[in-house]
């Protein structure tokens, strides 16, 4: 079935009329990677690989304690490399995205959407979930032609996300617990 072109910003579209505008296969394809390279610089510790994923002005949230972190530019992006590379319970973690939607922004921008869970691959099998959420992300392509995250802000898979279920929608504040605390 083809779709007429319409005329209108893509902020004035229906969800349903943005989920039928198409991304240039080779533009997912770099989106995927670019959601790749996040996760093995951060699961391998290459903090200056990680640092590449982001934009300067980037900002980072993770919004999944009671007191949200939030990391803004390389500076900030760098920290964050640097904590989880230097924390004793991180080694061993496997970042995990998967179905990842993608909306394309009438500014050539892309935001995306996509479940993630984190696995701690240490001693015998079977291994630890440690994480179940999803990743809240907008990327921008550069004068390079490089795919690079904008914003990207992590959550748990609860609060808003699950609003159409009854009784749900309210995001839990947890507590941290101390063994990730970051210092900065």
């Amino acid at each position: 079935m083809l779709y007429p072109v319409a005329k209108q910003s893509m902020d004035q579209k229906t969800p349903t009329e943005r989920m039928h505008v198409k991304l240039a296969i080779e533009d997912r394809i770099a989106l995927q990677d670019l959601i790749a390279n996040y996760g093995w610089a951060l699961d391998t510790g290459d903090v200056d690989a990680l640092v590449t994923c982001f934009t300067p002005d980037a900002v980072m949230t993770e919004e999944v304690f009671d007191d949200p972190d939030i990391w803004e530019g390389h500076d900030g992006i760098r920290g964050i490399a640097e904590h989880y590379r230097n924390a004793p319970g991180f080694p061993g973690r496997q970042h995990h995205v998967t179905q990842t939607q993608y909306t394309p922004q009438a500014d050539g921008s892309v935001k995306m959407r996509s479940f993630a869970f984190v696995t701690e691959c240490e001693g015998e099998p079977p291994y630890t979930l440690r994480f179940a959420g999803w990743y809240d992300d907008h990327a921008v392509k550069g004068g390079d032609g490089e795919w690079r995250f904008y914003r990207r802000t992590v959550r748990l898979w609860d609060g808003e996300i699950l609003k159409n279920f009854p009784g749900r929608g309210e995001w839990v504040p947890r507590k941290r617990p101390d063994s990730l605390i970051i210092k900065r």
